[in-house]
C-alpha cells in the first residue's frame, strides 16, 4: 500500500460500521492483538482496515459484547512514565513518574550510554540507582491497581530498550511479555506526562478507517 488515507468514524454507530464491514468486505479479519479489522478484497488481499478505540469489545464476528471496557494505559520512557486507567471512555485514575536517568551534556538516558560505553562511574551509579528506583516504583504501582482493577486490555508505549527493566525489575510487573491482552499504542507519545497520553488516549477514542487512495471507490459506503 502507499500513504494511506484515513477517515474517522466517530459520527457512525458501531453496529452500523460493523455491519457496513460484513456486507461490504465479506472477507474481513479481526485481528485482537492489535484490535483492528483487516478489510479484504475477493481474493483476500487487505485493502484497507479500521481501528477500533479499546474500550469496545467485539467478537470476531464483529458483535459488541461490551462498550465499557476497563483499560490500562502505560507509557514509559527514560526518566518519565505516565499511567491511565480508562473505565469506558472515562478517566478513573491517572498518575506521573520521574527520576534522574538522563545524562545533561548528552541528552540520552544512562542506560544506553552504558549499553555502548560500558562505564560505572560514581554519577552513572547515581543514575542507574535511579532507574532501578523508577521501574521499581512504577511495577509497585501498577500491582496495586491490578488488585483494584480487573483490566480487558493494556496500551503499553515503551521502547525496547526499557522493555527489560520493566519486566526484570526487584518488584515484579504484574503482567507479562506474553499477556493477551497486551496492546502497543499505535500513536507517538512525545513524552510520557499525563497531558500527551491523555491526548494519545482520545485520539484512540474514535474508530478510524485507513486505506489506500487507489482504492477509494471500495469505501464510498463509508465516505
Amino acid at each position: 500500500m502507499h500513504e494511506l488515507k484515513t477517515i474517522n468514524l466517530y459520527h457512525i454507530p458501531f453496529e452500523e460500521i460493523f455491519l457496513k464491514i460484513r456486507s461490504g468486505f465479506p472477507h474481513y479479519e479481526y485481528d485482537f492483538k492489535k484490535h483492528l479489522i483487516h478489510l479484504k478484497d475477493e481474493n483476500f488481499d487487505r485493502v484497507g482496515f479500521v481501528r477500533l478505540p479499546l474500550h469496545l469489545v467485539i467478537n470476531d464476528q464483529l458483535r459488541v459484547l461490551d462498550e465499557l471496557a476497563t483499560v490500562l494505559y502505560v507509557s514509559i520512557e527514560s526518566g518519565y512514565a505516565a499511567i491511565c486507567i480508562m473505565e469506558g471512555k472515562e478517566n478513573d485514575y491517572h498518575t506521573t513518574f520521574s527520576a534522574y536517568m538522563t545524562r545533561k551534556k548528552q541528552g540520552f538516558s544512562q542506560i544506553k550510554y552504558l549499553n555502548k560505553k560500558g562505564k560505572s562511574r560514581a554519577g552513572s551509579r547515581v543514575r542507574l540507582a535511579a532507574t532501578t528506583e523508577f521501574f521499581e516504583n512504577i511495577n509497585i504501582t501498577l500491582t496495586d491497581l491490578f488488585e483494584d482493577y480487573e483490566f480487558d486490555r493494556i496500551a503499553l508505549n515503551c521502547n525496547s530498550t526499557l522493555i527489560p527493566y520493566l519486566y526484570n525489575a526487584k518488584e515484579p510487573c504484574p503482567f507479562d511479555k506474553k499477556d493477551e491482552r497486551l496492546y502497543k499504542i499505535p500513536v507517538h507519545i512525545p513524552q510520557s506526562n499525563y497531558t500527551n497520553l491523555d491526548a494519545a488516549i482520545k485520539k484512540l477514542m474514535a474508530p478510524m478507517l485507513f486505506y489506500d487512495e487507489e482504492d477509494k471507490d471500495m469505501f464510498e459506503l463509508f465516505i
